[in-house]
């Protein structure tokens, strides 16, 4: 029987998304016929964690769901176990790189990517706790109904589970890695009251995603569909396609991705870095590995805390430093892109070398570029005034510690990516006995 990993890593209270989750996993289970092991990795306060638990507690209804909620000291327990067998440079630090004490995307998903081996599984599937699912007449709409249609397969044999194809036909036998979709509902990325504020200062802040170099128009149109998602338009009916699956097409709280994936590349473990966990969405893309791009989104909510102040400030703050990062990203991606196929072996898996060596050659750097970006995000803050000209001020007494965290981020990147595979091979053979 095939073995998944569906997983939710939160720190915040979420009981009604695990109950819907829990939902997920019974479908997976009764429609497709697969042993489900629901992965929740918890590290929200003592109040919020006892009250996960007792949902996650109650029986699932089908032998073939197990629940595995795992706190962060369960969760360093099996990292120190992992990465101790494995005998990896700089243990100390790879483990502050799997569970850091601040907020990662990345960090949090990694931990998933190993655990999910652990417990023998075939593919991860990730959703988040600040989402929820659509409904159709009166029921959920469920994401993995098209991940375990596809995932996996050759291509050419998800043909038939599919609504259209865009498959290059040299791909035809290579492995569907990805099955995702975006969301609806408000902005991915909590800045829309920028966007109604200023809209020219909204341009000005959201293209510092973009490489320097590019063209006015090019800029134009990223700001146009940068964190909308799929809009709002409601779940009608089913559409999929397999090929190439955009980037920018696909959110982390609705993707899942086959072992071959997750198991020989890990993603970037920055902190309070938004946007950290989309990397294997590029490296699937550029090394031509097909996907299966469907129509089932998930909604988007925010959550009350993002709207203090508290939330506020460390909210803009990952904001910054994912601007910051893209210099380092664009350049990745770029090569990546450049390399195509040659990041693949001659078995069509993923080849974790070149990526590093990317990612390391990226930390060389000129910041110059970066040093500009702190200076657009401070001058079209203080022109909005009030809780963002506060912000400036703290980001201009911390614009060189962040300058030193964004490329100190990518030679972490590097470290862990070369410490990957033995770390995948430890969990493999240790697992997880209990749950």
């Amino acid at each position: 029987m095939q073995r998944i990993c569906l997983t939710l890593p939160t720190n915040r209270a979420c009981a009604a998304t695990i109950s819907a989750l829990r939902a997920e996993a019974q479908y997976a289970a009764e429609h497709f016929g697969v042993e489900v092991r629901l992965l929740i990795l918890d590290s929200s306060g003592e109040q919020d964690f006892a009250e996960h638990a007792k949902v996650a507690g109650e029986a699932t209804g089908t032998p073939q769901v197990i629940v595995h909620h795992l706190g962060e000291a369960e969760q360093r327990t099996l990292l120190r176990q992992f990465i101790s067998g494995a005998d990896v440079p700089k243990p100390d630090l790879l483990l502050d790189l799997m569970l850091p004490s601040g907020v990662s995307y990345g960090a949090c998903t990694n931990r998933a990517f190993l655990f999910a081996a652990a417990l023998g599984c075939e593919s991860l599937h990730r959703r988040d706790s600040d989402s929820t699912y659509q409904v159709l007449d009166g029921e959920p709409v469920f994401p993995v109904h098209h991940e375990l249609l596809s995932l996996g397969k050759h291509a050419i044999d998800a043909v038939d589970g599919v609504s259209e194809t865009r498959l290059d036909p040299a791909h035809a036998q290579r492995t569907v890695s990805l099955v995702g979709s975006s969301f609806v509902g408000e902005l991915s990325v909590d800045i829309s009251e920028i966007q109604r504020l200023d809209p020219a200062v909204y341009h000005d802040v959201v293209s510092l995603w973009a490489p320097r170099e590019w063209p006015d128009e090019a800029k134009r149109q990223l700001v146009a569909e940068a964190f909308t998602g799929a809009g709002t338009d409601p779940f009608t009916g089913d559409r999929s396609a397999v090929g190439p699956v955009d980037p920018m097409r696909v959110d982390m709280c609705n993707v899942s991705f086959h072992r071959e994936v997750y198991e020989r590349v890990p993603l970037p473990p920055a902190t309070d870095t938004i946007g950290s966990d989309y990397f294997l969405l590029h490296l699937v893309h550029d090394a031509g590995l097909p996907g299966v791009l469907h129509n089932r989104h998930i909604v988007n909510f925010y959550t009350g805390e993002r709207r203090t102040d508290a939330g506020f400030m460390a909210y803009q703050l990952r904001l910054v430093k994912f601007f910051l990062s893209m210099l380092y990203f664009n350049s990745v991606y770029g090569r990546m892109a450049a390399a195509g196929g040659a990041l693949l072996d001659d078995r069509l898996r993923l080849r974790a070398d070149p990526v590093a060596a990317f990612v390391r050659d990226s930390s060389w750097l000129d910041r110059e570029e970066n040093e500009e970006r702190l200076r657009v995000i401070d001058r079209s803050y203080r022109k909005l005034g009030g809780r963002y000209a506060e912000f400036a001020d703290v980001l201009a007494a911390r614009g060189d510690r962040l300058l030193n965290e964004a490329q100190r981020d990518m030679e972490d990147f590097a470290l862990l990516i070369e410490a990957w595979e033995p770390l995948m091979r430890v969990s493999r053979e240790a697992g997880i006995h209990e749950h």
